[in-house]
């Protein structure tokens, strides 16, 4: 008979593993996240409209979901196919580069201040205050026509009152953008004037005025000479040239390329042929060269329904214009709710060929025929910021779903939260942003991606100086000195070599720690599961290394360094995860490093750092052991290795109890910044102890000096009023007032009790000048 292995009893699963659930905003809930092809996941993101500088609100959107995107790529292993989109011709664009044109050809028009230009330049100022600057003041305070330059100054003086300028925002949102630039033209004209009155005609000067006028005489240039712009490069350079920048920005924000990347002027054939589907469909229809989707025809439709995101918005319609554009009639429309699939070109817009005459695509299309070329009908995630949800992608989901004729053109919606700053919302159509070349000026990469992950990505985002140089600064500092530490334990440990002591050190605080870790890997999932709650998996990771701290400080020279090299490795590992550190696969322990050359900077440095540790170590203990002569100078020199001549080379040496220096490799910055800091609370130390004994000494000084009148003349003039007494005794005390009366008692007793201190205080006085002699 055969020998048989014996039965196998398959492990009982003693807890369930979370699933990823993502809010879903086609739902409002949290929904568990299904991929419809396996661990392929198709995810189209909307992409940026280039026609200006990228802003933070630009870094909200994008670091956040290249955080999302590397969550579900690098944690949950899922195959992700990222695809965005640059919207590279669009009414925006048109307007900014037509004006930027025409600003610049009538700048160099003008090669000398004249009364002509400064006239016309006036009429676009008084143009631009009654259309724009009055649409935000009260009606008592609206300028008449003529009396604008008369009521300058007395707007300008209401503008500093902060509930005034608040009411008028009421009224009008741009009033602050507006008021501004009509008082920053009116300041030019007013200075171009005199400037006239003193000569000062040149072309330096003319250009001055215009320079400074560019907000107001860009709208009179294009109204009057828009419609002569017909060559295509000048919208073409201009989007090249932001785009350019744009990805410029993200790289530095650490934020993945795209996959694939699509841009709207190379997909217009795809589009003419897409909206020509719609309409055979019985979606759309086609007014005077423009076509338009027929929203109420979708939604009567028994398989389609008009606005999943927001149905509640269906008749906002200062959303649906925005929605279309600055440039847009629609004259045409059947209903207030349709929107521009294709718009017939007007003189001084680019257009293409299409059916139904010359024009351009509308803004909402774009996006459902480039991720329909590349997805086809369907997806699984597509994400932007939360201010496109209605109009922007409600109707991108009707016209693909018209097209398509399915039910559901995308399965998740993921909307990034608006971004306030100092609490105000920001806005580039209102010019209170910040663009990113300047935040990375004063905030690193990786302290504004901490900012954006200890919040939530869908909710609203409040950036302010206290975020970053407080809690920031606290975690991104914490992380550092964790690893800056736990690199030297583990180098020093590879130094010395296992302890072949016949004794473990895998005790009950090591198998407590590593359950934390566990607990901890455990929490951080569960969290990211939680749809992407990064602000609770932060906290899972700044406990975990909170408690390694607590190990590493109660077990001295006996902790167990792998229990807590483990943890590091694995906190950096999902910190470069987040996309906080440089080197993505790097099996450092920290943020991770570039590496070049044959080995890291560690590997490089540390054999010479080791050998120039133990010198030190050795001198300092036979200097403390002699005690001979040579001990002072022998420690300073320590010392001085320490606290100067290795502090630029990054390398930090921190005395331990045993006498052996913990080396650690810190950037020499920090260093040297953390050296600075410390000399300069000494010196501040060492100033304010000496200003307290100099005060101690004046003090001293002003009660010696009391003692320099010797007693027998402390009751004579000029130490007292002529004829204050009449007569004295031989020690000077006196015996009679002014009038010859003998003293009373208590005036014998009081003058007799001030000359035996004086006598106490010259003799002190006495004694400090002859040791000061």
């Amino acid at each position: 008979m055969s020998v048989q292995q014996p039965p196998w009893s398959p492990p009982v699963r003693t807890a369930e593993e979370p699933v990823l659930k993502l809010y879903n905003s086609l739902t409002r809930t949290k929904t568990e996240f299904v991929p419809s092809s396996g661990r392929h996941v198709k995810w189209y993101n909307c992409g940026p409209t280039v026609y200006d500088a990228s802003h933070m609100g630009h870094a909200r959107n994008y670091v956040t979901q290249d955080i999302l995107r590397r969550i579900v790529s690098d944690y949950f292993g899922y195959d992700v196919h990222f695809v965005m989109n640059i919207t590279d011709i669009d009414d925006k664009i048109i307007l900014r580069a037509r004006q930027n044109h025409l600003v610049e050809r009538f700048r160099e028009q003008h090669k000398a201040l004249t009364p002509d230009l400064l006239d016309g330049i006036l009429s676009s100022w008084l143009s631009y205050v009654q259309s724009k600057v009055s649409k935000g003041l009260p009606h008592g305070e609206k300028p008449a026509p003529g009396a604008e330059q008369e009521s300058w100054p007395t707007l300008v003086a209401r503008f500093q009152d902060k509930s005034w300028k608040q009411d008028c925002l009421k009224r009008d949102e741009k009033f602050e953008m507006h008021f501004t630039a009509a008082n920053k033209t009116f300041t030019a004209i007013q200075s171009s004037r005199e400037a006239l009155e003193n000569g000062q005609c040149g072309e330096e000067a003319a250009h001055a005025l215009v320079d400074e006028s560019r907000d107001i005489i860009a709208l009179t240039l294009d109204k009057e000479q828009g419609s002569t712009v017909t060559d295509h490069s000048i919208f073409r350079s201009l989007s090249a040239y932001w785009e350019d920048q744009f990805f410029q920005d993200m790289r530095r924000l650490r934020v993945r390329d795209p996959d694939t990347l699509t841009r709207v002027t190379e997909y217009v054939p795809e589009i003419v042929s897409f909206v020509d589907g719609i309409i055979k469909n019985g979606y759309a229809y086609e007014d005077d060269g423009s076509v338009y989707f027929d929203t109420r025809a979708f939604d009567k439709a028994d398989t389609h329904d008009y606005a999943k995101l927001e149905p509640w918005s269906k008749g906002n319609r200062e959303l649906l214009e925005e929605g279309e554009g600055a440039l847009s009639v629609a004259t045409g429309r059947r209903s207030a709710a349709d929107f521009a699939l294709w718009k017939a070109s007007k003189p001084g817009e680019p257009s293409w060929p299409s059916p139904w005459g010359p024009g351009r695509p509308g803004w909402h299309i774009e996006c459902s025929v480039m991720a329909s070329a590349v997805f086809g009908d369907n997806m699984d995630i597509h994400s932007g910021g939360i201010d496109l949800a209605f109009p922007h992608h409600d109707n991108e989901m009707a016209q693909s779903e018209a097209y398509h004729n399915c039910s559901a053109w995308v399965n998740y919606f993921l909307h990034t939260g608006h971004l306030h700053i100092e609490g105000l919302k920001m806005s580039k159509s209102l010019k209170n942003f910040i663009t990113i070349d300047e935040i990375l000026q004063r905030f690193s990469a990786r302290q504004l991606r901490l900012a954006f992950l200890s919040q939530l990505w869908n909710a609203k985002v409040d950036f302010s100086e206290a975020l970053m140089t407080g809690e920031v600064r606290s975690i991104e500092t914490m992380f550092n000195n964790f690893f800056t530490t736990v690199k030297a334990l583990v180098s020093q440990a590879q130094a010395e070599g296992p302890r072949l002591d016949g004794t473990h050190r895998y005790g009950d605080a090591e198998k407590e720690l590593t359950a934390r870790l566990h607990d901890a890997q455990a929490a951080f999932r569960a969290a990211l599961c939680d749809s992407f709650n990064t602000p609770e998996a932060l906290d899972v990771l700044r406990e975990l290394v909170s408690r390694a701290n607590v190990y590493i400080n109660s077990r001295g020279g006996a902790l167990e360094i792998s229990v807590v090299e483990r943890i590091a490795r694995w906190t950096g590992q999902m910190l470069r995860m987040f996309g906080l550190g440089e080197g993505e696969a790097s099996p450092e322990i920290g943020w991770g490093q570039e590496i070049a050359g044959a080995g890291t900077r560690e590997e490089i440095l540390m054999p010479y750092l080791r050998t120039l540790s133990s010198f030190r170590d050795g001198v300092r203990k036979v200097a403390i052991a002699k005690g001979d002569l040579a001990l002072g100078e022998i420690l300073a020199l320590s010392d001085r290795l320490r606290d100067t001549d290795l502090v630029p080379l990054g390398v930090a040496l921190d005395d331990q109890e045993d006498g052996k220096a913990l080396v650690k490799l810190v950037p020499p910055a920090e260093l040297i910044r953390a050296r600075d800091e410390k000399r300069a609370q000494e010196q501040a130390k060492a100033a304010r102890k000496a200003a307290a004994v100099e005060a101690e000494r004046q003090k001293k000084v002003q009660k010696l000096e009391r003692g320099r009148v010797p007693p027998q003349e402390l009751f004579r003039p000029p130490h007292v009023d002529a004829g204050l007494y009449s007569s004295w005794s031989a020690e000077g005390l006196p015996l009679t007032d002014r009038e010859g009366k003998e003293l009373s008692k208590n005036q014998a007793k009081k003058v007799k009790k001030d000359w035996d201190l004086q006598r106490r205080l010259h003799e002190e006085f006495l004694a400090w000048q002859k040791e000061t002699q």
